[in-house]
């Protein structure tokens, strides 16, 4: 049986709350191949290799008293079988609701493999992204039966849609298509911004820039991800989890207990707590900052990643930013 579903906004909602969500990246294979990937998932990519470690890491989501949603993404999860189907059932069985985020590639038939129907039934939404450039890689038809399995297993979906006419037009009739015209009943679309890392930076550039003294908290730290092989992010930016920015943004783990040490730094690291709470905006308040206040950065992880490249030779602790954090940032 499917948990209860969740729309966009209260998933956006859990993941703004420090410790009540994060995301597994199950897997870097893809075979859709999307000019655009923002993680350079192919078909030769990683997977998963140690699932002695896989399981540790599972163990750890599974024990958070606070964690209500887990998000599992990639690559694409479904073309990890193994991987997809223990996540799923040990999320579910420890009464964690599970997001899925997919293109749909594995529609291929009208009824899907019963593995896939299952992990569909213990899921509680699923993300299903087309935009014209999944086109070549998952037809309409393909994209159709994978639609109305997840509806046929009581799941929510979000639609995922780069913010252009074209594609929000095409999206509205696949959802028709598979639903008619009251296909609201079964799936909300959510226009998203093109990313401009992996394979999407040469798709894709930023036009906008905002000074620095503007940008509002990153609610994103809120929200860390941990990958298959036991790399633990902070924040959800894909060139973090990709080896890109400030080392202060990854670390390297081997066991439940690191991955629990990892997630503990993440949330008592001052810099982190100050980005996430009073916000980067607020931190130029900073000497050691206050030149960024109005230089123009195209996004807050340019921005971040500026401030923490400063500081990352720098251990001492630092008063201000301590009273930053005590003043403007909330206590969890």
């Amino acid at each position: 049986m499917a948990s209860v579903r969740l729309g966009w906004e209260e998933i956006e909602q859990l993941r703004h709350d420090p410790g009540r969500s994060t995301l597994l990246f199950v897997t870097d294979r893809c075979p859709v191949g999307c000019a655009h990937c923002s993680v350079d998932s192919r078909r030769d990519s990683p997977t998963i290799t140690d699932f002695e470690l896989y399981g540790e890491i599972l163990d750890w989501l599974c024990g958070q008293p606070r964690l209500e949603v887990v998000g599992i993404s990639g690559g694409e999860p479904f073309v990890e079988r193994r991987g997809l189907e223990l996540a799923v059932r040990r999320l579910a069985d420890a009464r964690k609701r599970v997001v899925i985020y997919t293109s749909g590639v594995w529609g291929t038939n009208p009824r899907p493999a019963a593995w896939i129907r299952e992990v569909l039934e213990r899921t509680s939404t699923v993300f299903l992204s087309t935009d014209a450039f999944h086109q070549a890689g998952v037809p309409d038809s393909t994209y159709v039966n994978a639609a109305r399995a997840i509806a046929a297993a009581d799941a929510w979906i979000v639609v995922q849609v780069i913010d252009t006419h074209p594609m929000v037009e095409r999206a509205q009739e696949l959802m028709r298509t598979a639903f008619g015209e009251r296909y609201e009943n079964f799936a909300e679309l959510r226009l998203t911004e093109p990313l401009t890392a992996g394979r999407g930076a040469d798709v894709f550039t930023r036009a906008t820039r905002t000074p620095g003294h503007a940008f509002a908290p990153c609610t994103m730290l809120a929200s860390p991800i941990v990958r298959y092989d036991g790399l633990a992010t902070a924040c959800c930016n894909e060139s973090v989890i990709m080896g890109f920015g400030p080392a202060r943004l990854r670390r390297r783990t081997g066991s439940r207990a690191e991955v629990a040490a990892a997630m503990d730094a993440f949330r008592s690291d001052p810099m982190l707590r100050a980005i996430g709470g009073a916000g980067p905006g607020a931190l130029t308040g900073h000497p050691r900052f206050s030149d960024l206040a109005g230089r123009e950065f195209t996004s807050i992880c340019d921005l971040c990643w500026t401030m923490l490249d400063r500081v990352a030779d720098d251990e001492r602790h630092d008063p201000l930013v301590d009273a930053i954090n005590t003043v403007l940032v909330a206590s969890p």
